[in-house]
């Protein structure tokens, strides 16, 4: 605990929490978008998935409580960051010139601190939703479970569910276009001859993970919920 008190009064050690945090929060989404796309799979496939989950029993909620922590130190680090740098800098300052290496100032690096809160208020919403969310109950291998699917399928053929997830997840995937770079950045691995080989493979991350998530309620909402969901 005193290692990381001691990391957040720091500048350096600010960035370098920022970049662990960065990385297993991206870690996270990789996972989740996999446990997603099981609405693709078997009829029951996501309730399968989504039980198993939830007969971890406390083993979840310690990792449900590591991943809060995570993403409010994330958010508390990423937000004092650019409060002390917008207090650094000299008033009418409006050009920004990086030192070493090529510029990756982009409209994504510039609004991080936009996105960052938007997914974070996103995500309170998200867990009210989907995680909270009343849901029927059907018997799956012998044991009652919610009905995720049902749930999830119900949801976002409202419209506005629908198509404001996707725009949400458009600015997810700008925050994680510049997010990981920035993360192996602040992590010290960052090298003249791989920094635009890591900047392009993290946009094609982005793009992945943001057309990933973003495709399953635009494909709820235009078939109905018909299809591979209710295979």
């Amino acid at each position: 605990m005193a290692s990381l008190l001691k990391a957040l009064k720091s500048q350096v050690g600010r960035k370098i929490l920022t970049g662990i945090t960065g990385i297993g929060l991206i870690i996270f989404i990789i996972t989740h978008l996999l446990g997603n796309l099981q609405l693709f799979g078997d009829a029951q496939a996501f309730n399968e998935y989504t039980y198993a989950l939830e007969s971890l029993g406390w083993i979840l909620y310690v990792l449900e409580a590591g991943l809060v922590f995570a993403f409010l130190l994330h958010a508390y680090l990423g937000i004092s960051i650019w409060w002390k740098r917008r207090k650094a800098r000299p008033e009418g300052y409006s050009k920004y010139q990086s030192k070493g290496g090529p510029s990756h100032q982009t409209w994504a690096s510039k609004s991080m601190i936009v996105t960052g809160i938007v997914l974070l208020v996103f995500l309170v919403f998200h867990l009210d939703t989907f995680k909270f969310g009343a849901t029927e109950t059907i018997m799956l291998n012998g044991h009652e479970a919610r009905d995720l699917k049902a749930l999830v399928i119900n949801t976002f053929l409202n419209p506005l569910y629908a198509f404001g997830y996707t725009a949400v997840m458009i600015l997810l995937g700008f925050h994680l276009g510049h997010g990981f770079w920035s993360a192996f950045t602040s992590l010290s691995m960052k090298h003249n001859q791989y920094s635009a080989l890591i900047y392009t493979v993290g946009i094609i991350f982005a793009v992945l993970m943001a057309v990933g998530f973003l495709f399953i309620p635009l494909y709820i909402y235009f078939t109905g919920g018909q299809g591979a969901l209710l295979v």
